[in-house]
């Protein structure tokens, strides 16, 4: 069965689509093959090898710096939820006294606000 890769979540062309990789990077040209025939050269060889260990560290410290910046959104959106679900379910953590307590403290600050407006 064929499939469009830009619709199936496993592949690159997806990942680069929706932003989860590096869609656009400098490292990428030089990933490019080459098919011109060169005389052999030893030096040249080493400084091309010392060259490709370079931009693979900085390809790598770039993937993990877009990877923390699209994760950082995330960790918000978490918190956030978290939240949510901790003000739904607070009878869970707290004590029915201590809600009761809590909100008889809201109830007398809500009075006396009223009591001072009314007075004014």
């Amino acid at each position: 069965m064929k499939r469009n890769p830009r619709k199936v979540r496993w592949t690159k062309a997806y990942r680069k689509l929706a932003g989860k990789e590096l869609a656009e990077d400098a490292t990428f040209e030089l990933e490019r093959r080459r098919n011109r025939p060169e005389k052999y050269d030893r030096e040249l060889v080493h400084k091309t090898i010392k060259a490709m260990e370079k931009i693979d560290e900085i390809r790598t410290k770039r993937q993990d710096r877009f990877y923390e910046k699209r994760m950082q959104r995330a960790k918000q959106l978490q918190k956030k939820a978290d939240k949510v679900q901790l003000e739904k379910e607070i009878h869970l953590v707290k004590a029915p006294a201590a809600l009761t307590a809590e909100k008889e403290k809201l109830r007398v600050a809500v009075e006396e606000q009223q009591a001072a407006t009314m007075e004014e």
